[in-house]
């Protein structure tokens, strides 16, 4: 008795299939996944249908596969873009609308009695986003009527340069004349400061220069003086014993 409430449960597992839910976005493309294990059970057939899977083949047939080829086929929309031959044989819809909203049926035909691989899909379509155009910012370059107001107060920069623009525009140049020529006072002053230094750096060297080479034209000479003074007391030395 327990065997048999066992097959009959079998049966019904194998009969009953869940809905499962998807969501696409119009104007893109929508897979609805159906999968068979093609190593074990070698290339079955199978179908797509536009309704719940019913006892048999597929309700409202959009696509049909049978030996490993697809002989029908309501729309080029209606595409097998996965492996096939790893068991793969998802239904993908191109450019998929709001019409396209509703349930899916995939079935694959296993060998034997309620053995069939039954996949329900409800597929829901929704906007898709929009995309938000990129802000750009614009760059305002300087000018020398914007420095200008720029430089002033604010309570009466636009009353001083609508009453006196002659006026503004020459002050404007006189700082901007002696901004200008502060930098260059600056390299000037930066400039003297290295020569003074290089010319200091210059005497240094030459003074020590100097120095050794009066020590070592010293140090010469000490050394000859002492070989002729040696040279010297040698003849005398010589002389006197030839004398005795």
């Amino acid at each position: 008795m327990s065997g048999l409430s066992y097959f009959l449960l079998l049966i019904l597992i194998q009969m009953s299939s869940g809905t499962r839910k998807v969501t696409g976005l119009i104007g893109h493309n929508v897979t609805l996944s159906c999968f068979y294990e093609i190593k074990a059970l070698g290339v079955l057939s199978f179908c797509w249908g536009r309704d719940e899977v019913p006892n048999s083949k597929c309700s409202k047939t959009i696509l049909s596969s049978a030996d490993g080829a697809v002989f029908s086929r309501q729309s080029p929309r209606y595409q097998l873009l996965g492996p096939e031959a790893e068991g793969d044989v998802s239904l993908t819809i191109l450019d998929a609308q709001r019409s396209d909203a509703g349930v899916y049926g995939c079935r694959v035909e296993i060998p034997g009695w309620f053995n069939d691989q039954k996949v329900n899909i409800r597929l829901i379509m929704e906007e898709a986003p929009v995309e938000q155009p990129a802000t750009t910012t614009s760059t305002q370059f300087p000018t020398a009527k914007n420095e200008i107001l720029e430089s002033t107060p604010k309570s009466t920069k636009i009353e001083k340069f609508q009453s006196e623009p002659n006026q503004v525009y020459q002050e404007y140049f006189h700082e901007v004349g002696a901004a200008k020529a502060s930098k260059v006072s600056f390299t000037v002053d930066a400039f003297l400061r290295m020569w003074n230094i290089c010319r200091m750096a210059v005497v240094f060297l030459l003074t020590i220069t100097v120095i050794v080479a009066f020590l070592i034209t010293r140090s010469v000479l000490s050394r000859r003086t002492l070989h002729v003074n040696t040279h010297t007391v040698e003849n005398i030395y010589e002389s006197v014993s030839f004398a005795k």
